[in-house]
């Protein structure tokens, strides 16, 4: 399987999905502002193009940066305050840490060559202001592209509008066959009617079609897909029928935004009226969606469950719904404006709060159907799809945390997306989240408990020890309070984790060892019973009970392989490299730690595939493999500042590498030693990890 979006040098740029039409001049002139300036903001109405227009001058000179082109969409965005960890998280960044979120994403950026797209900022200018304005000053070869409905005002900033298209009549030498405007209309035409073809019929109206739309591209897209049931001059006088309808409607608003507007609302109108009830309340989704969600959340009375796929369709064939593709499924998304326009309808209509509550329903059952079959074989489907939810659990959270009469439901939506906070790369959002939920439920309760006890596991995934033992306390002092048996054994887990972290291998032995001993529903192999196993294993080895160590591990995988698990396993594989290593056998320690890794290419874990990489320098050392582990020691180093806390800030991992350190110089010399762990600073975690696997691509020894 691939390595999850984010790690990889060339960044993450969305493919493009309809071919590219016109704008030859405006693009060229976004290259020179682009080569000049280190932030340029592409402005324009919506419907215009903007952030098409971009994606395709992204890919024209992506080669241009040798650290990638990265795209952030911000366009589903409620909360300010989350603009930096979004940035962050669309960059790939897993900082654990709890350092601010700004400090960490300049060190990401660091020296490197690279271009950052910032997509639909108008709703969130000032942050997204601040944000670009700190890592232009900390990185001296990032360059930022943003898309907005107005700048940035930042002095430095180059501002470049993207009108609408050329349409027929703007250049009275033009050939209204080759008109840009014409020419997106037959090919969006051309994908609805397949043998629809330009010719001297129907230019003529074609051309005023296209005058009629302002060369606005979303309007004439929408207008295109009418050919379905209309012709060309049909379309036209529908369409002038609307305009003159809408004639002095908005005495305020541009000309071209009343284009657009009316261009919407004429496809709304066309659309049967249970499609246009459900296009306003498929307006609570962010981003992308399951047709079963749509099911759940938009379905009653007025619109069964059983239709909403014909809906769903319908919509799809009329291009106000997206549809995409891909090995975990089919989902679905409304164009931004788009999404807009059905927000203004729900609003009308009064049902926002309705299909808001629907939205957390859904979700909170995703959630804790998604953490019943975490443990199972379906882990990597689990990963994958809440990954995809992302942007709906957050809208999700925030209406959960928007009235004190909801906020019990964001404690449980939380606690129960334990593994989508620790395993798929949101530790720090989580832990933000958290904190808020816990404040705003003050009393005690078996829900606080269980989000008391994911505080803690967050924490320890950040090397907050001090901050973990804390919330594991409070959580076993309340979870006596109201009964919580089961709170109070994760919270001896979760005080065992905290205690291991902090170099007191005694208190982890006994607290951990209490956690197992009393965890047997087998049901639940996780957040405690596998990791406390695991754990355990690390306590004993350092105790130099190395085959008691190896022999619970054996046990942790064997329950791995029955259920399917796959997380807790590639931990317990770089657990059984370190034991293996220990009692002399560095082929097997090697094997082991290089399961592990290629475990973890499954997900997204960058702590976990840090730790492999720290042990899998120390055994190449004892093969000696010198010139690769300073390679690998080098990566670690800046991959390290980039996640967090090196080492989690456990005493028995920061000797380990201090030592291996040392050995490395002592083999190899202080001047070869420097540079390899110089070349080796150069590699991206995916990189680092293909050199650790020994693949044939790994990069060259020098």
């Amino acid at each position: 399987m691939a390595t999850p979006t984010g790690w990889r040098r060339e960044g993450n740029l969305p493919a493009e999905l309809t071919s590219f039409v016109g704008r030859t001049r405006l693009l060229a002139n976004l290259k020179r502002h682009l080569a000049e300036s280190r932030l340029v903001t592409v402005t324009g109405i919506g419907g215009v193009g903007k952030s098409r227009t971009v994606l395709r001058l992204a890919h024209q000179v992506r080669s241009q940066y040798p650290d990638g082109v990265w795209f952030a969409d911000l366009a589903r965005l409620q909360d300010a305050g989350m603009v930096k960890h979004t940035i962050a998280s669309a960059l790939g960044i897993a900082d654990q840490s709890s350092r601010a979120e700004s400090e960490s994403l300049s060190e990401w950026v660091g020296d490197r060559d690279m271009l950052l797209i910032i997509d639909t900022c108008e709703h969130l200018v000032q942050g997204c202001a601040e944000l670009v304005h700190e890592l232009l000053e900390a990185a001296p070869n990032l360059k930022v592209l943003a898309t907005s409905r107005q700048s940035l005002h930042l002095p430095y900033e180059q501002v470049v509008p993207v009108p609408p298209l050329l349409v027929p009549g703007d250049d009275p030498a033009e050939n209204l066959f080759t008109n840009e405007s014409v020419q997106l209309f037959a090919l969006r035409a051309g994908a609805v009617v397949p043998d629809f073809q330009l010719d001297e019929d129907n230019i003529t109206a074609v051309a005023e079609l296209c005058r009629r739309l302002d060369g606005i591209p979303l309007a004439i897209e929408l207008a295109a897909v009418r050919l379905r049931a209309l012709s060309v001059e049909q379309i036209l006088g529908l369409l002038a029928d609307r305009f003159s309808l809408l004639a002095g409607a908005s005495r305020t608003a541009l000309p071209r935004h009343q284009t657009l507007r009316a261009a919407i609302g004429w496809s709304h109108e066309l659309c049967e009226p249970a499609e246009r009830l459900l296009w306003a309340r498929l307006s609570v989704f962010a981003g992308d969606f399951e047709l079963d969600a749509a099911r759940f959340v938009c379905s009653d009375g007025r619109l069964p469950s059983e239709d909403i796929t014909d809906l769903v369709t319908g919509l799809v064939e009329k291009s106000i719904l997206l549809i995409r593709s891909n090995h975990a499924g089919v989902r679905y998304k409304l164009i931004d404006t788009l999404a807009e326009y059905g927000e203004e309808w729900l609003d009308k209509l009064g049902q926002a709060q309705q299909m808001k509550q629907r939205h957390l329903e859904y979700y909170l059952s995703l959630a804790q159907r998604s953490e019943d079959a975490w443990s199972g074989p379906r882990q990597i489907y689990w990963f994958v799809r809440m990954r995809q939810e992302h942007d709906n659990v957050r809208v999700a959270l925030e209406h959960a945390l928007s009235s004190p009469a909801r906020s019990a439901s964001a404690l449980t939506l939380l606690s129960s997306l334990w593994f989508m906070w620790v395993c798929c790369g949101f530790v720090r959002e989580g832990r933000l989240y958290l904190e808020r939920a816990l404040e705003a439920n003050p009393s005690p309760t078996k829900e606080r408990c269980k989000a008391l006890w994911v505080l803690s596991y967050v924490r320890s995934a950040q090397g907050d020890s001090a901050g973990a033992l804390s919330a594991a306390e409070q959580c076993s002092t309340e979870a006596v309070r109201v009964g919580d048996s089961r709170a109070v054994i994760l919270a001896s887990k979760m005080q065992g984790t905290a205690a291991l972290l902090q170099g007191d291998v005694q208190k982890a032995s006994a607290l951990l060892g209490v956690a197992i001993e009393f965890n047997t529903d087998n049901k639940e192999l996780n957040p405690g019973l596998l990791p406390a196993t695991v754990e355990l294993s690390l306590v004993l080895s350092a105790q130099g009970e190395l085959f008691e160590a190896e022999s619970l591990l054996q046990d942790c995988l064997q329950v791995c392989r029955e259920r399917g698990e796959l997380w807790v396993s590639s931990y317990a594989q770089w657990a059984m490299s370190r034991t293996r290593l220990a009692t002399g056998r560095a082929d097997e320690a090697l094997h082991s730690a290089r399961e592990g890794l290629r475990i973890k290419r499954h997900f997204h874990d960058t702590l976990g595939t840090l730790l492999v990489l720290e042990t899998t320098a120390r055994i190449l050392i004892t093969l000696r493999q010198a010139p690769t582990a300073a390679k690998l020691l080098g990566a670690l180093q800046q991959n390290w500042r980039t996640a967090g806390l090196p080492q989690m800030g456990a005493p028995f991992l920061t000797d380990d590498h201090d030592a291996c350190v040392e050995d490395c110089k002592s083999m190899m010399g202080d001047l070869a030693y420097k540079n390899a762990f110089e070349n080796g600073a150069r590699l991206d975690l995916d990189e680092a990890s293909t050199l650790a696997l020994g693949d044939l691509d790994a990069p060259a020894e020098d």
